[in-house]
């Protein structure tokens, strides 16, 4: 696969690779994407706006310039914005690969961070040398300032052009809680949500702060996802509720999605309100709640993919993948999409939920 060079979020000509519940791979254009659904199912999506969340600046100890990349905190309330968990990078700048990066001045707890106007603390290191817990000093109100005058999204090599802040905001996006673009939501227009409508499926949203795909790190890339605040609306809840009682399906628009559904009916069943999501989703998670996804191209190796191997067997992912290589689909935040079932052997074996042939579905508290 090839890497987008270009922030176009809908391209046309975009392509999507669809693999359904028996393995069976097809090719179509990305502007379809409705066809693969049926009356009754709800789509899901992430309505996280993406922060400004690289932060330029200095290490004051050693005077050495660096880059924060902000990538975690405790929850989605707009005070709770002094904590950060982040990704620090020594000198240079995104036209440099993330893993050709140098490693920022060795830090130490007590090292104040002046990012612009902002300044932070660093109060532990996080076993890594680029992962720290920081504070910043200042209200909530200077420090949410400070990020929107100061920060930018998060920069790629593989782009040609830097990126702005309405490259990296979906048609759907509210509150400014994503660390990167929820990018597989990227495709929603009003087009597609017409020709979803006008199919009787329906349309609902969660907020989860995605958090950062990639630091070019591998022992770090290791560790993703890290912990990712979510909330759940009633309205989403009844949303799939009423799929399940149709016969309908859940499709999650991106893996943070699917994410924060599975986390939250891990809690005792899915529920309205707030949670922390800190799984990792993998080849032998059982899957409650969602049936299929729609996501970017992803390589192995990378925690997107882990997830898709809850939906697949590994055969069927590297046939997939050899697929997206010989068509030329195009990988990273702007490229290509893929929509994957939940494999037809495993759905009757989820956690209580109905299987793809009918079942009786436990009751799904709304609060």
């Amino acid at each position: 696969m090839k890497a987008a060079h270009q922030p176009t979020q809908r391209p046309r000509g975009a392509k999507l690779l669809a693999v359904d519940a028996r393995g069976a791979i097809t090719h179509r254009d990305r502007a379809h994407l409705a066809d693969l659904m049926r009356p009754g199912d709800v789509l899901v999506a992430n309505d996280a706006a993406t922060l400004p969340a690289s932060l330029r600046g200095s290490h004051l100890r050693s005077g050495r310039g660096i880059e924060v990349r902000l990538a975690g905190r405790r929850s989605l309330h707009v005070d709770d914005v002094r904590e950060f968990t982040a990704v620090v990078f020594g000198e240079g700048d995104h036209r440099t690969p993330t893993e050709l990066r140098p490693l920022p001045p060795a830090l130490e707890p007590g090292d104040v961070l002046a990012l612009g106007p902002l300044r932070a603390s660093v109060l532990h290191l996080l076993d890594h040398p680029r992962l720290v817990h920081l504070k910043f000093t200042g209200t909530p109100d200077a420090i949410w300032a400070g990020i929107a005058r100061h920060g930018k999204p998060v920069q790629y090599a593989h782009l040609h052009a830097a990126l702005n802040m309405w490259d990296v905001w979906t048609r759907v996006a509210a509150l400014p809680v994503a660390f990167e673009a929820p990018s597989a939501g990227f495709v929603l227009d009003w087009s597609l949500l017409t020709a979803i409508k006008r199919k009787g499926v329906a349309f609902a949203t969660l907020t989860h702060a995605a958090g950062l795909s990639s630091t070019g790190d591998d022992a770090l890339d290791a560790r993703l996802p890290l912990d990712e605040p979510y909330h759940i609306p009633a309205a989403t809840v009844r949303a799939i509720a009423q799929a399940r009682r149709s016969g309908g399906r859940v499709i999650a628009l991106g893996t943070t999605v699917t994410r924060a559904l599975e986390h939250a009916a891990a809690q005792g069943g899915l529920k309205a309100g707030e949670g922390l999501a800190d799984q990792k989703i993998g080849a032998h998670t059982r899957l409650a709640v969602v049936d299929a996804l729609v996501s970017g191209t992803h390589e192995p190796g990378t925690s997107h993919y882990e997830l898709l191997r809850a939906f697949a067997p590994d055969a069927v992912l590297r046939a997939a993948s050899a697929e997206l290589e010989a068509h030329g689909y195009l990988t990273h935040e702007f490229g290509d999409s893929v929509w994957i079932e939940h494999a037809a052997g495993n759905i009757a074996e989820n956690d209580g939920f109905a299987a793809a042939a009918g079942g009786a579905l436990p009751a799904i508290p709304v609060t």
